[in-house]
């Protein structure tokens, strides 16, 4: 029997941030002969690794990771690049007879993929010229005038410029990707604090505030790749305004705050399957291959 459509079987693995699916999907990409794509608008940058919860080398041994230190921080790279990449990486393990993993929490990458965004046009150059002269906290502030949502990352110049331009209007989304198993993990509020902040510590420890003043040094303090939690909250520690304390409180909560906007994000997709335990993710998966190996 054929199989009911020419794309590849992918397996996404969602949610929120510290939810625990870099583990979970690392364990199932061994246990079902697969390779993971980063699905992380942060991972894809040289040198931001501790803040951005990198997969350490073992991980990286244990199973092949793509879309990791892609570029560097001063050369960003849109959804719709992403959505290239992804696919490219897709088709390379599938074609190597592995089991593709789509892994991470960026909601607009991720739906860049699996929903074959058509994106908006280029925008007006005049209109681009005055927004490049805002402040974040002007960009901000005009957006809420309009009455559009902030973006997910909204601190960063050039998501907010475009929401800005767009009108807050999404890239065209066309239908869902055939041969796609979506699953995210259920996290309860306060487990998900406690490994925020025991993340964050751990962060802390392994050097954050080092790697942080020195991709300011290097790239600057308005790089947008920077203007990130885990990253932004050091600016006021380098100038010499705040405490190391201060910073810690102010990851912890601009992580939760991250979060909260994940979980709306994926709450929204009905063809998502939520899981509290891992038994869960592995049944779902065995079912969803054994489906496409018999084309059904």
């Amino acid at each position: 029997m054929e199989s009911k459509s020419d794309q590849p079987p992918l397996i996404c693995i969602v949610g929120e941030t510290a939810s625990g699916k870099t583990a979970l999907a690392i364990d199932l990409a061994r246990q079902f002969g697969g390779e993971i794509i980063a699905a992380d608008s942060r991972t894809l940058y040289k040198g931001m690794d501790i803040g951005t919860a990198k997969p350490t080398s073992q991980e990286i041994l244990a199973v092949p990771h793509h879309l990791i230190d892609v570029t560097t921080p001063d050369k960003q790279i849109t959804a719709a690049e992403y959505a290239d990449l992804a696919k490219k990486a897709i088709d390379d393990i599938s074609s190597r007879g592995k089991v593709p993993f789509l892994v991470g929490g960026a909601g607009l990458y991720v739906d860049a993929v699996l929903y074959d965004f058509a994106f908006l046009e280029a925008p007006d150059l005049k209109l681009r010229e005055r927004l490049q002269s805002m402040t974040v906290e002007q960009l901000q502030s005009e957006l809420l005038e309009q009455g559009i949502p902030l973006p997910e990352n909204e601190r960063n110049p050039r998501h907010l410029m475009r929401k800005i331009e767009t009108k807050g209007e999404p890239a065209s989304q066309q239908e869902s990707r055939p041969n796609t198993l979506i699953i995210a993990i259920d996290v309860d509020r306060e487990v998900l604090r406690e490994r925020v902040t025991r993340r964050t510590d751990q962060m802390l420890e392994q050097g954050l505030a080092q790697e942080a003043s020195s991709l300011f040094d290097h790239y600057g303090a308005d790089c947008p790749a920077l203007q990130t939690i885990g990253y932004r909250e050091f600016l006021p520690y380098i100038a010499g305004t705040a405490t190391i304390s201060d910073v810690r409180g102010a990851i912890i909560q601009g992580t939760m705050g991250l979060a909260k906007r994940q979980r709306t994000w994926f709450r929204r997709n009905k063809s998502i399957h939520h899981i509290c335990k891992k038994e869960e993710s592995v049944d779902l998966v065995t079912t969803f291959l054994n489906k496409e190996s018999i084309g059904l």
